[in-house]
């Protein structure tokens, strides 16, 4: 199958933080591979902005070398990749300072064109970006501003930085990047909810037992320490990534596939969630590995913190009370150090109400999978008889949309969602992007939860490298007869 490539309008992008590691792995070879599939128009931008004592002949040279490492798989000549460079420029420029933001106003002033300016920077410089954009006459009502998370520490810091961005910039110029949203699979969930008669009617707590979602990582903190001690897995994974996962499974029918009536959808399903109770919630931190603490070692060994209580691991169980849902449980699980890299979405039906076979058949339920990572696709499990003489034995086989097998969706077509996320931003698409209530919401429901297990001085329990988490996980899934799917590549 061959994707339609529908290039953009010619656009300005400046890149705040365009040396860094985000810019580096991410945003410039995005942009390289949309130039290369012709979706980027050879008159556009590109924009580099740090405190970094460069050129743009030196910054050019950076993002070759960017490019060597991160878009390898990218298939492109050398004149493709010069004409790209082209277009790349650099500028010295100090967030809080004076330097470098009269040659980027010049720059950018009387283009008539789509300008764009990434916030690849911690959220502390947010305000002062956006501040010096608007004392030099570049925050008009054409712009547009994209900024990464975190999305304030919690409700308080969330409500702050969406006043000091407010000051500066209309709702509709803010695009809050989550890249979970980027994902194929996670534009295809909403595709198979809203283009297929065969499941809206039964997305509902009648027919659905449970929704489970996973985000396993096998990576530790690596030299994210720092921050990610003073995150957690709540606050760096729950409130936003499986949040958003948690809406798209969860919401109402949009009126219109439009970016304000999805997102007024997604707002209803966080205003509607329960409390979480104590023992709901299940936290840990991962051991040493055992002969390898050298490369793997503990969680609190790798932030250099003995006593801390942050988690790596979090698995709890909520409830969505609105008539959709209404005692039908989610369980939302997310780690580091387990055993495999993956990302999913289960949706687990109700056994039939009678069956008609004998014991020895055995019972089984439908299983829709949506695996977001690694080889995305959507599976259901349909429950059949096995083949053969032996009577009546049911099984359950699956009916199989892996994108690369069913599409022909092979590397060279995969779309990268940072790119996507980019194009949308150019095109003036927010349906994928976050609004400042529904950031609000999230915290509102988060920080409860955290409060109170640091009211109550809960330390998370430690579990090994490699498994799927602490015991305290799987024991509040079988105190409700139920259990986690395997957390298999």
């Amino acid at each position: 199958m061959v994707s339609r490539v529908i290039p953009v309008d010619p656009f300005d992008l400046v890149i705040f933080g365009g040396t860094g590691d985000l810019a580096r792995r991410k945003i410039l070879p995005g942009l390289f591979r949309r130039f290369c599939a012709g979706q980027v128009p050879s008159d556009a931008r590109i924009v580099g902005a740090a405190r970094t004592d460069l050129d743009s002949d030196g910054y050019r040279q950076m993002v070759r070398e960017a490019l060597a490492e991160f878009g390898r798989d990218i298939a492109c000549d050398e004149g493709t990749l010069n004409g790209f460079l082209d277009m790349i420029q650099y500028l010295a420029i100090d967030a809080r300072g004076e330097t470098g933001w009269a040659e980027l106003s010049e720059l950018m002033v009387g283009k008539g064109r789509v300008e764009a300016f990434y916030f690849s920077v911690s959220p502390a410089l947010f305000g002062d970006l956006a501040e010096r954009l608007q004392h030099w006459g570049m925050a008009d009502e054409d712009s547009r501003i994209v900024v990464e998370k975190p999305f304030g520490h919690d409700l308080a810091s969330a409500k702050e930085l969406n006043a000091t961005l407010a000051r500066y910039f209309d709702e509709k110029q803010i695009y809050r990047i989550d890249h979970y949203l980027g994902k194929e699979t996670v534009q295809n969930l909403m595709a198979v909810r809203f283009g297929n008669m065969l499941f809206e009617p039964l997305w509902n707590a009648q027919y659905v037992d449970h929704v489970q979602i996973t985000v396993a990582e096998t990576v530790g903190v690596g030299g994210r320490g720092e921050y990610y001690d003073k995150a957690g897995a709540m606050r760096d994974m729950v409130q936003n990534h499986l949040m958003q996962l948690l809406c798209l499974i969860a919401m109402e029918p949009p009126a219109r596939f439009d970016p304000d009536a999805v997102r007024d959808e997604k707002l209803k399903v966080i205003r509607s969630l329960d409390p979480v109770l104590p023992h709901h919630i299940a936290r840990g931190q991962y051991d040493a590995m055992p002969g390898n603490e050298a490369e793997m070692p503990s969680y609190r060994e790798a932030v250099d913190h003995p006593r801390s209580r942050t988690e790596s691991f979090i698995a709890l169980k909520t409830h969505i009370s609105n008539w959709r849902w209404a005692g039908t449980p989610f369980y939302l699980r997310t780690g580091k150090r387990m055993a495999a890299r993956s990302s999913e979405i289960t949706v687990i039906f109700k056994d039939t109400p009678h069956s008609i076979f004998a014991e020895d058949a055995g019972r089984h339920r439908n299983v829709l999978s949506i695996r977001l990572q690694p080889n995305e696709g959507i599976t259901l499990g349909v429950t059949i008889k096995e083949p053969g003489p032996g009577g009546m034995r049911l099984i359950d086989v699956p009916l199989d949309m892996t994108f690369a097998e069913a599409l022909g969706v092979d590397g060279s077509d995969h779309v990268d969602a940072y790119e996507r996320l980019i194009t949308d931003v150019i095109r003036g698409n927010q349906t994928l992007f976050m609004r400042g209530d529904e950031v609000e919401a999230a915290w509102a429901w988060t920080d409860p939860i955290i409060e109170g297990w640091e009211a109550r001085h809960d330390v998370p329990k430690p579990y090994d490298i490699g498994s799927d988490g602490p015991t305290d996980s799987t024991e509040m899934m079988r105190r409700d007869g139920r259990e986690w799917r395997k957390v298999t590549p």
